[in-house]
């Protein structure tokens, strides 16, 4: 008889602690949207950078494909003119040219690749290596773009990338 008590008990336990957990889920649901506005203004505040030089993220959709470990993920981003150009340093130099958009438009338009420029990265143990960079149009914040790549063996791939969290450049440490 006390162990049945005891289990009923426990079942309501059970069930006030869910349903305090599914309030707790539904006020962070509720405040978290309540300022979110249209996607059109969410967009609008994102993209609108003042001209100047940032530190930002840029991730892709690959392994193979990444800023250079020394970087730790991050390029400088520019804002001139409402323009947006991040370059970001790669882990080698197999990769020859970069390509806004899809391969399949790459392909047609090889002229119109980026080029790549020669960095030098230092990784954490003082060693010092040439890989190639570039620089990276950026049409919007905070969400992804198609951005094709060639490789040394001459095929164009497409990748998904973004670039994010952009602080000024004279706030790393």
């Amino acid at each position: 008889m006390i162990k049945a008590k005891n289990k009923k008990k426990e079942v309501i336990r059970m069930k006030w602690r869910k349903t305090g957990i599914y309030l707790l889920m539904s006020v962070f649901l509720l405040t978290g949207c309540a300022d979110a506005g249209s996607e059109e203004e969410k967009t609008s505040n994102v993209t609108e950078l003042p001209d100047g030089t940032y530190v930002a993220e840029f991730h892709t959709d690959s392994s193979m494909f990444h800023v250079n470990e020394a970087c730790e993920g991050k390029g400088t981003l520019t804002v001139e003119n409402g323009e947006m150009v991040i370059h970001i340093s790669l882990a080698s130099k197999n990769i020859v040219n970069l390509y806004p958009g899809l391969a399949k438009d790459a392909r047609k338009e090889e002229d119109q690749a980026l080029l790549p420029t020669t960095d030098e990265v230092t990784y954490s143990d003082g060693i010092t290596e040439e890989v190639y960079g570039f620089d990276v149009p950026v049409p919007v914040l905070e969400e992804e773009f198609d951005l094709a790549l060639i490789g040394k063996k001459g095929t164009w791939y497409d990748h998904k990338v973004s670039v994010s969290d952009p602080a000024p450049a004279g706030d790393e440490p």
